[in-house]
């Protein structure tokens, strides 16, 4: 075998194989860019989905309030039972 043969196989090989690794690189890259799109959309599907499900402000005070009130009553309870065994 000559030694230009023995160099263009060798150069043939060389350039398939890095056009291989270049070609599997672009397909990961690729895939990367779907799935990078993909979670966006998620992620904005479930910026969407919280910002639908705010309570409204007058009813989260309605029921603090009663919460509010609920634990005023505890607090009573517990002061006549602390009066009570003084």
């Amino acid at each position: 075998m000559e030694m230009q043969t023995a160099f263009n196989l060798a150069v043939g090989l060389v350039a398939a194989f890095g056009g291989w690794w270049m070609k599997s690189i672009y397909d990961a890259v690729r895939d990367l860019r779907q799935a990078e799109t993909m979670m966006i959309d998620r992620v904005q599907r479930i910026e969407l989905l919280v910002a639908g499900q705010y309570v409204p402000r007058e009813e989260m005070r309605t029921q603090m309030d009663a919460l509010f009130r609920k634990l005023d009553k505890i607090e009573a309870k517990i002061d006549r039972k602390a009066d009570k065994e003084q």
